[in-house]
């Protein structure tokens, strides 16, 4: 007896089992829109590269789609479509002949003329042969069912099987033929006018016609489909064959299928299939090599080689509007077998489990990061830095200034002399107790029983992080850089130091507020100017509510200002102008004027910029650090946390 508990879903739980870890996946995602990608771009990125080791991607998927394609064609014969029938007029020739020769007649001796006269060209035989009086009985059956296997091939190049329904064809098979073509026909003029056909009158059709459909196709879509793909091999069988062979062909149907109604009647439902199923590859030549391949083998293959071509279509997701719901999960099955289906129903997971896990959500066929994606993204830029860094153990934090309260970290320490006497007295006297065994007396206290609260000073500090967002930036490489060490930053404030505040201000052309979010979706702005008057006087505004903390600003920047504001528009100049550069010390002495210290990371030395920021320095009494790359964030990180 086997028994199943159930609980409540909390969020932490993964359905899809152990191998494919909701946070593994938050983490790849994440790591991806670090890199620039943005959330569209980094889902489909690791649709396309699956996740290493654990499943394919789409392009792996694909190219084994393609090596697949390539080995089939390299073991499919070039086309020949009277190959066989070539062989079998030989041999009822041969039989024909021995007959002759047992006649000693004229009329023998003329038809022998006659048959080593017939043409090279198998369609002129056999149309010649039609009108030949046999004198071989068996010669004449085996002519009649070679016309017939024609008759039925040539069918089953438009409808696959339905010679099977129409065996030794009649002239009631033949008006049926008709009757059926032309209400399929009607059916596909509804469609193409977007007037149905309904249901109703679909298995009404099968109802009257089903005999030549012995597939029992359930739907109208279900019988376009499975007809359009037969003709559309056709067509492409006919356009890999040489001239000499397509004429040969064509002149061979005229002959066996010369009705002229049922010949009106093909040509519209060959036109009408051209039109519903446009997107179908029609009249495109296969590359064949090797043996002959007959009509109906030839045509077997080409319609897989299509399959496999649309199904590495689909798996490229490179058209309008591209799903992976549009990837057929049993041509899937066919090529790649279970493996492959497994691979596809996990790629098509990721997105609703991300959902699910609350790491991204879709606004508007949009892809945003939620707070919950936002917190993994700065987690992700967080951790990169304490890789790279050794911090001091958690409680030791050093200040520059005295002042804000003690805060108990949870934890205890032994006593040691000089420490503040802030008595842990449960782990002290626990001490003792293990010290001295059990008693019934009074605990005696040792030195080496006192254990004390562990407590950290810590100020409140209101930070503004000012982030260049030039042209420059990424023409120079500092953008993403930049934006990982704003999120690592940002991370770190809101974890370890939850009474600190932290706003970030971008700036180019103007300065304005950002959110976590914003910078993790937000790129560069690919305009001129950088106006860092704005974005010091934003900054003086959004420190002025924090009267009581301790007021800083991190400016990040790889070039001097260029522009600066003329009532509500930009002025930009390059070089930059006096003036732009006299409003930007303006700004920045007001800060000074307020309390505001300032540390300046300096992305590149160029001597323009150097010059600007030995000024800007002495006029704010702020500290400046060269940085390049990744070491942003060590610095401006491991900075904060030795400054707190």
């Amino acid at each position: 007896m086997s028994v199943s508990r159930y609980s409540r879903w909390d969020g932490t739980q993964n359905p899809f089992g152990a191998d494919l870890p909701v946070d593994d996946l938050a983490a790849q995602l994440a790591e991806d829109v670090l890199e620039g990608w943005g959330v569209d771009n980094a889902l489909r990125r690791m649709l396309q590269d699956g996740m290493d080791g654990r499943f394919d991607g789409l392009r792996e998927m694909r190219e084994r789609i393609r090596r697949l394609r390539e080995q089939q064609q390299r073991k499919a014969g070039r086309p020949d479509p009277l190959s066989e029938y070539r062989e079998r007029l030989e041999q009822i020739k041969a039989t024909e002949r021995f007959a002759l020769a047992d006649d000693r007649s004229e009329d023998a001796r003329f038809a022998e003329l006659s048959l080593d006269a017939l043409p090279q060209n198998a369609a002129a035989q056999i149309r010649e042969l039609r009108e030949y009086d046999w004198s071989s009985t068996a010669a004449r059956d085996r002519f009649e069912e070679l016309l017939e296997d024609l008759r039925r091939e040539m069918l089953d190049a438009s409808f696959k099987q339905v010679s099977e329904a129409l065996q030794n064809m009649s002239e009631e098979d033949m008006a049926a033929l008709k009757d059926m073509l032309a209400d399929l026909n009607a059916m596909m003029e509804q469609r193409a006018q977007g007037l149905g056909p309904s249901q109703d009158q679909f298995d009404e059709f099968m109802a009257k016609h089903g005999r030549h459909f012995p597939e029992h196709p359930q739907t109208f879509d279900e019988l376009l489909e499975a007809l359009a793909r037969r003709a559309m091999a056709m067509s492409r069988y006919m356009a890999s064959l040489t001239p000499e062979q397509r004429a040969e062909l064509q002149a061979l149907t005229h002959d066996l299928m010369g009705d002229m109604d049922l010949a009106f009647q093909m040509s519209q439902f060959n036109q009408n299939l051209r039109q519903i199923a446009a997107d179908l590859p029609w009249d495109q030549p296969m590359d064949m090599g090797g043996e002959p391949t007959g009509l109906g083998e030839g045509l077997d293959m080409i319609d897989q080689a299509s399959r496999l071509e649309e199904l590495e279509q689909a798996l490229g997701q490179d058209y309008p509007g591209a799903s992976l719901e549009d990837i057929d999960m049993d041509a899937v099955r066919d090529a790649l077998g279970e493996e492959g289906v497994r691979d596809l129903s996990r790629l098509r997971a990721i997105e609703k489990m991300l959902e699910d896990a609350g790491v991204i959500a879709r606004s508007e066929g949009k892809l945003e990061l939620t707070p919950r994606g936002v917190r993994k993204l700065g987690q992700q830029a967080l951790s990169r830095v304490f890789e790279r860094l050794t911090l001091d153990q958690v409680g030791s934090h050093d200040i520059a200034d005295a002042g804000g309260a003690e805060e108990p970290t949870g934890s205890s320490r032994p006593w040691r002399f000089g420490d503040a006497f802030r008595l842990d007295l449960k782990r002290t006297l626990h001490n003792a107790v293990l010290r001295q065994g059990p008693t019934t007396g009074p605990i005696k206290l040792e030195e080496e029983d006192f254990e004390i609260e562990e407590a950290e000073s810590r100020t409140r500090a209101a930070t503004v992080l000012l982030l260049d967002m030039s042209r420059s930036m990424p023409l120079r490489g500092h953008w993403l850089p930049a934006k990982r060490m704003a999120l690592a930053l940002h991370t770190l404030i809101s974890t370890s130091f939850p009474e600190d505040h932290l706003e970030i201000i971008g700036f180019s052309d103007y300065a304005r507020p950002m959110t976590p979010r914003d910078l993790a979706e937000v790129d560069w702005e690919p305009v001129y100017g950088t106006n860092m008057e704005h974005a010091f006087n934003l900054a003086n505004r959004a420190l002025a509510k924090h009267r009581d903390a301790t007021k800083q600003i991190l400016l990040v920047t790889d070039g001097e200002p260029t522009a600066h504001l003329e009532g509500e528009y930009v002025f930009f100049q390059w070089p930059p102008v006096r003036e732009t550069l006299e409003k930007t010390y303006a700004e920045a002495m007001r800060l000074s004027k307020s309390g505001v210290t300032m540390n300046i990371f300096m992305l590149e030395q160029s001597p323009g910029l150097v010059s600007f920021i030995d000024r800007l320095a002495k006029i704010v009494g702020g500290r400046v650090f060269n940085a390049n790359g990744e070491e942003l964030g060590d610095l401006i990180v491991s900075d904060y946390v030795r400054r707190r």
